[in-house]
């Protein structure tokens, strides 16, 4: 059995967690990555304080189908996830989701700004 699994998790033990701001911003930038469908160093994540609560602030590009992918085939747009507005809303959820539950830490809100698009060429659609 190891310590945490022996340790109750309504027990208090003296001492402090921390999360550093380099391990939030890793952990911001990667759940973006994959709500977006970027690589995770296209990602910029900055906080601030509101009202006592983490405001994440995220500016990142997006995965979009090849435009003559969507000619083609319409159906391409929702088989990415909708329009990027669309997916722009749904990654906030889930980012904010994430960040919350990985770190524990309470976010007041999540901004994201689309700094530009990845063409997906061909392939199949996720």
């Amino acid at each position: 059995m190891s310590v945490a699994e022996a340790v109750e998790p309504t027990t208090s033990l003296a001492g402090h967690n921390r999360i550093s701001t380099q391990a939030l911003t890793s952990l911001a930038q990667a759940a973006a990555a994959e709500a977006l469908g970027v690589a995770q160093g296209d990602i910029r994540a900055d906080w601030t304080d509101d009202d006592g609560l983490l405001a994440l602030s995220i500016v990142a590009p997006i995965r979009i189908p090849a435009l003559g992918d969507v000619l083609r085939n319409p159906q391409r747009v929702r088989g990415m996830g909708g329009s990027i507005w669309d997916r722009a809303v749904a990654a906030k959820a889930m980012v904010l989701e994430t960040v919350t539950r990985l770190s524990g830490s309470q976010l007041s809100r999540v901004d994201i700004r689309i700094s530009g698009a990845h063409v997906s060429e061909g392939g199949r659609v996720q």
